[in-house]
């Protein structure tokens, strides 16, 4: 069957396995056949309000109503948003004046969290739906008149400026991802996905679309048992988990207290990470205490669909070293520009451009933002070709592998010279009894900061670090921390850093 929509693949799935569970959170699990069920009249109660390509919001916590709302909203030919329900409420109407929409998908219990918006929304609640019926008629007309360049949703980013930009993503951009990354990492019905990114973030696309094109399980880990490693860890055991894909900093956060020796962790065959740089040193504890679990570093921003390039690891990397991030996906092009626009040859540093079938559309009522980083292709100027600027600078190292160096915001100038404080970051996390870093430049102080945690003082590390890198590129200050902090997302928070200088 050709694939036009997301729901084409739950429809596959959900005749072929019925009564197998497709998704599970702490309090409930739904079988794929339940999953299309709840969907399809999430759909037909959209269709009713007579909405067609509009956006829709979803307003609920991470958990098995929120996975089939997302299909729901597919269903009805609209496209949705996952709003955090962590969110300040200031944002959240942000985002919602964006998106200009009054429906928003939510629950009983955020029945006041929606009144108390200064909005005019008119909710749907989970509850209600549930009560009524699918209109299969219905459903198969939308189908009828959509196409697989819809969009199916806008996921929110911050910008330089903090204000939210809406990445605009379509049914074709994830069908490409998905049939790709299928092939790649071999999923299948006997995956066991273990959730832990938030669905607002890029990364929870994989295992989100995976589990409905191929038959998967898809497992909500509660937030709360990152902070409570011995129940993660019985966690993942009880649930026979074989695949995840985290953050680094989650992943790093298991190997820096000693839990990967634990028997329960070996049902994970498949371990993939993305999102901030993995230091080498965490991942060879993995690599050391399971050996036989396949590995893979995927790399790329929201505005390509989650990930343009990836690494299979198939080589030993010393702790000092970058870990690759490889080369494009199928369909998925990238090249290296320098300052002048210029295509780098052999190991020149300069920013990776992407073009191919997972680039997104742009950003969402926002043609400023857009044209500055979907631009014309630079190497060709015969017909109309948009490529996106990733604001990432990289190189190819002496196997052909692309290496990332940092983004140029972190990119600074300091006593004449240029340097990336990712180049400082890798080096010191190599570090023995340092767990993590974070490199941030204090503009007014003129100092390359080092928040640092683990088992050693400033003193030790700045000695071992200056054997490392140039005099120049030695931090001048040393911060300890008892545990770095973190965004929404689980990755390490610069911005809360910067706020402590």
């Amino acid at each position: 069957m050709y694939i036009k929509t997301i729901t084409d693949y739950l429809d596959s799935t959900a005749d072929k396995y019925p009564d197998k569970i497709g998704v599970k959170d702490a309090d409930k699990e739904y079988t794929f056949s339940a999953i299309r069920d709840n969907a399809m009249k999430i759909g037909s109660a959209l269709c009713e309000k007579g909405l067609f390509k509009n956006p829709v919001a979803i307003f609920l916590d991470k958990n098995a109503d929120c996975f089939c709302s997302i299909f729901g909203v597919a269903y009805s030919g609209n496209f949705y948003t996952i709003l955090d329900v962590a969110m300040p409420q200031d944002r959240i109407e942000k985002i919602l004046r964006i998106l200009d929409t009054d429906t928003i998908i939510t629950d009983r219990k955020r029945e006041q969290d929606i009144q108390n918006f200064d909005l005019n929304l008119k909710p749907v609640f989970i509850e209600d739906v549930y009560q009524g019926s699918a209109d299969c008629s219905l459903i198969r007309n939308i189908r009828s008149r959509i196409v697989d360049t819809d969009v199916l949703y806008i996921l929110f980013t911050s910008g330089s400026t903090g204000d939210p930009k809406g990445v605009i993503i379509s049914h074709r951009n994830i069908i490409t991802y998905m049939e790709w990354s299928g092939e790649a990492f071999g999923f299948d019905e006997t995956t066991i996905f273990g959730s832990q990114t938030p669905f607002y973030f890029s990364m929870s696309v994989l295992d989100i679309f995976q589990t409905i094109r191929t038959g998967a399980k898809f497992v909500i880990i509660p937030k709360k048992l990152f902070s409570l490693p011995g129940d993660l860890i019985s966690y993942i055991d009880e649930n026979k988990i074989n695949t995840i894909y985290w953050v680094p900093s989650a992943l790093c956060q298991l190997a820096n207290i000693n839990a990967l020796n634990n028997s329960k962790l070996k049902c994970i065959k498949k371990v993939l990470f993305a999102g901030e740089v993995m230091p080498a040193k965490q991942l060879n504890m993995w690599r050391k205490a399971l050996p036989d679990a396949f590995y893979a570093n995927l790399f790329g921003p929201t505005e390509v669909t989650d990930i343009c390039t990836y690494y299979i690891l198939d080589r030993e990397i010393v702790d000092d070293e970058s870990v690759p991030i490889g080369r494009a996906c199928d369909n998925m092009d990238v090249f290296i520009i320098n300052e002048d626009g210029e295509e780098v040859i052999g190991t020149q540093e300069g920013e990776m451009i992407v073009r191919g079938a997972s680039v997104a559309y742009g950003y969402y009522k926002n043609p400023e933002k857009t044209r500055e980083a979907f631009i014309q292709n630079p190497l060709q100027d015969f017909y109309e070709e948009k490529v996106y600027k990733t604001g990432d600078l990289v190189y190819y190292n002496e196997r052909g592998e692309i290496i990332y160096v940092s983004r140029k915001d972190f990119q600074i100038k300091h006593m004449g010279y240029r340097i990336e404080l990712g180049e400082i970051e890798i080096a010191a996390s190599a570090i023995d009894r340092i767990d993590r870093v974070c490199c941030i430049y204090d503009t007014a102080a003129s100092e390359i900061v080092l928040f640092h945690t683990g088992d050693i003082d400033s003193k030790e590390i700045r000695k071992k670090i200056s054997k490392k890198v140039p005099k120049y590129m030695v931090p001048t200050r040393y911060i300890p921390m008892k545990e770095m902090p973190l965004n929404l997302n689980g990755k390490i928070d610069r911005g809360q850093l910067k706020k402590l200088l």
